[in-house]
C-alpha cells in the first residue's frame, strides 16, 4: 500500500484492487502490529489512488460516487433526502416492501438495503410508553459544556440517539451546544478514496467548532469518532489548518469518555431483556474506547447482561462496505449473529449506527427476536424511570 501510495509499484493490478476493496477496514490489525503501523491511513490512500487510476463503472460505485459529490457535501439535500428516507420508513413503506419479499427477487443487496433502513427505526422505550422529555430535573444546572457532534446518518435517522445523548449529558452536570455549521464527518468519503472530498468537510468543521477553547467534542458514533480523530493527519500538509486540525482531534471524546470523567450517575432498573454488548470497531480501534460504552450500561442497576464472545470483531457493517462487497459481507455478520444467538439476548447495544443497523438488518432477514439499540438510549431509560427528567413534546427523539 505504501509503495503504491508512494508511486514506487503500479495501481492497476487487479490483485491489489482485490485486496484493498475486501479490506473491511476495521483497524484491527492496527492493536497487534509490533511495528505500529496504522494502516487505516494507508487503506484509505490506497483507494484514492484506485479512484483515481481505475473507477469502478457498476451502478453501485456510480451511485455512491453521484451521493459523495453532489449530496453529502451540501446539508439542505443531504436534510431532505433524509427526510424523505424517514417518511418512507416511518410510514411502514420499507417494512411493507420487504416484507413482500419483491426486493429479494430483485437483488439480495436491494433487500438488505431495505432491512438497514427498517432497523434504523427506534426500538427500545421506558417503561409506561414514555417517549420523550423536554429537560433534566433535580440534578441542580449543568455547569459544564460541551459540543455534540450530530453526524449526518445520525441526525438524519437516528436523532433520538442525539436527544438521548443530550439528556445523559444534562443529568451527570454537562450542558451540550450542537454549533448549527456543523457538517458530515467525511468519513464515508475516506473510505471510499474521495480524500479531498474528506478534507473540504474536515475543514468546514473545524471552523463550526472553532478553537477559541478546549471544550470536548462529544460524539456517539464510533466511525465519526475515529473520522473526526484523524482529522491531524488528514490536514497535516495544509499548511492554514495542520495546527488546527490536530488541537480538534485532542479534543474528541466517545460520549462514554466524557462520562468517565464524573462518576456516572446510576439510574434505575430497566426491564429484565437480557443484554448484551458489541464494540464498534473504530470506537475500539479508532478511538480505543471501547470499554466506555460498557460503563454506561454498568451504571444501570440489575442490568441482566450477557458477555458476548468475539464483541471486538467487526459486524462486517464497515460504513458501506455491506452494499459494495455483500457476500464478504455476509460471511462476517452471519459469525457475529451465531455468537449472538449463543448469548440468548433479546436487546444488543452498540455504540455506532452504522453497527446497529447491519446487525438490525441481519436480524431482521433471519428472523431473530432481537432489538438493537446505542448503550446511551438504555442508560436514558434507566434515568428516565428514576424520575430524572420532566415530560415533554419532542417529536424529534421518535426517530
Amino acid at each position: 500500500m505504501r509503495a503504491v501510495a508512494e508511486g514506487r509499484l503500479q495501481n492497476t493490478s487487479s490483485a491489489f484492487s482485490k485486496h484493498i476493496d475486501r479490506c473491511l477496514g476495521c483497524r484491527a490489525c492496527e492493536q497487534v502490529c509490533p511495528a505500529g503501523v496504522e494502516y487505516g491511513q494507508l487503506l484509505e490512500a490506497s483507494r484514492e489512488e484506485l479512484m483515481t487510476a481505475q473507477p469502478k463503472q457498476d451502478l453501485s460505485h456510480k451511485l455512491l460516487r453521484f451521493a459523495l459529490r453532489y449530496v453529502w457535501p451540501f446539508p439542505k439535500r443531504l436534510r431532505f433526502m433524509f427526510a424523505a428516507t424517514r417518511v418512507f420508513r416511518d410510514l411502514g413503506l420499507a417494512r411493507l416492501l420487504l416484507k413482500s419479499r419483491l426486493p429479494h427477487l430483485v437483488s439480495s443487496r436491494a433487500e438488505f438495503a431495505l432491512a438497514l433502513l427498517v432497523s434504523s427505526r427506534k426500538q427500545v422505550t421506558a417503561r409506561g410508553g414514555v417517549n420523550s422529555f423536554s429537560s433534566c430535573q433535580g440534578t441542580g444546572r449543568p455547569d459544564r459544556s460541551v459540543f455534540l457532534f450530530s453526524g449526518c446518518v445520525g441526525e438524519g435517522l437516528f436523532a433520538r440517539v442525539n436527544k438521548a445523548t443530550e439528556r445523559v449529558l444534562a443529568a451527570n452536570g454537562f450542558a451540550s451546544v450542537r454549533p448549527s455549521t456543523q457538517v458530515c464527518c467525511g468519513a464515508l468519503h475516506a473510505h471510499a478514496g474521495d480524500l479531498e472530498g474528506a478534507r473540504t468537510l474536515a475543514r468546514q468543521n473545524i471552523e463550526a467548532f472553532g478553537n477559541q477553547d478546549n471544550r470536548p467534542v462529544v460524539t456517539n458514533a464510533g466511525g465519526c469518532g475515529a473520522m473526526l480523530a484523524s482529522y491531524g493527519h488528514l490536514l497535516e500538509l495544509d499548511i492554514a489548518f495542520s495546527e488546527r486540525a490536530r488541537a480538534f482531534s485532542d479534543r474528541i471524546v466517545d460520549i462514554g469518555q466524557q462520562l468517565q470523567t464524573m462518576n456516572i450517575r446510576r439510574g434505575s432498573a430497566i426491564a429484565k431483556n437480557r443484554v448484551t454488548y458489541d464494540t464498534s470497531c473504530h470506537l475500539l480501534y479508532g478511538q480505543h474506547a471501547g470499554e466506555a460504552s460498557l460503563k454506561m450500561l454498568e451504571a444501570i442497576p440489575d442490568l441482566n447482561f450477557a458477555n458476548l464472545e468475539g464483541a471486538e470483531r467487526c459486524c462486517g457493517g464497515a460504513g458501506i462496505y455491506n452494499l459494495l462487497e455483500p457476500e464478504m459481507s455476509g460471511r462476517v455478520l452471519e459469525e457475529k449473529l451465531s455468537q449472538i444467538r449463543r448469548t440468548g439476548a433479546t436487546v444488543l447495544a452498540t455504540g455506532n449506527p452504522g453497527c446497529q443497523m447491519q446487525i438490525g438488518a441481519g436480524a431482521c432477514l433471519a428472523e431473530i427476536d432481537l432489538r438493537v439499540c446505542h448503550p446511551v438510549e438504555l442508560l436514558d431509560i434507566s434515568y428516565a424511570q428514576a424520575g430524572f427528567y420532566r415530560e415533554g413534546d419532542d417529536e424529534q427523539d421518535k426517530t
